[in-house]
């Protein structure tokens, strides 16, 4: 029934170094004619009521495409658990969609079957079948203590956080959870 969910913020997480794209800002990297992030939002932006973008550099170019941008509150690139930690701090909403800036094929139904899976717990993560894809995830902001606790300890492993916080699994096809690694990959 419409207005039956809880209200959802989005996070694309953009605010890598792009160590496996020489350098390059992963999610300004052309794909198909359009920058990758460009495809995430398209993806994502009708499944969620804010949609945020964490990145740590270009930040007018992530800013021209009218989202709210953020950046870690923690010092350097501390990897995408400081991205998400900044996304839960900003959020207007207590759910919160993570997604990369590298999966230009995200699922249109992302948001409702993490939601589904969440029941109970406070964080869904993303699996094909084969493997978990730990950076898709819903996240309750409930978690952003132990996630600030768990980074202030020095760990910083996606998978590891969310084994120690708990989480349920949502199956998608494989071809939704592709991302593009490397430029030859980008086309």
């Amino acid at each position: 029934m419409p207005g039956a969910r809880p209200s959802v913020s989005g996070l694309i997480l953009a605010g890598g170094q792009g160590s496996r794209m020489g350098g390059r800002d992963k999610g300004l990297v052309n794909y198909l004619g359009q920058p990758l992030v460009d495809h995430v939002i398209g993806r994502i932006a009708p499944q969620v009521d804010e949609l945020l973008i964490s990145a740590n550099r270009n930040l007018d170019d992530y800013a021209r495409r009218g989202y709210r941008v953020i950046t870690d509150s923690l010092p350097g690139f501390q990897g995408p658990l400081a991205g998400v930690l900044a996304g839960l701090q900003a959020s207007a909403h207590e759910w919160m969609l993570v997604v990369p800036c590298d999966m230009p094929h995200l699922p249109e139904d992302l948001v409702q079957r993490l939601q589904a899976a969440s029941e109970g717990v406070a964080m869904a993560v993303a699996d094909d079948g084969m493997r978990l894809h730990p950076a898709v995830m819903l996240i309750h902001t409930r978690l952003e203590n132990a996630l600030a606790a768990y980074l202030a300890a020095g760990r910083r492993s996606v998978h590891g956080f969310q084994e120690s916080a708990g989480f349920a699994r949502a199956v998608f096809d494989p071809a939704g959870m592709a991302n593009i690694n490397t430029l030859g990959e980008a086309g």
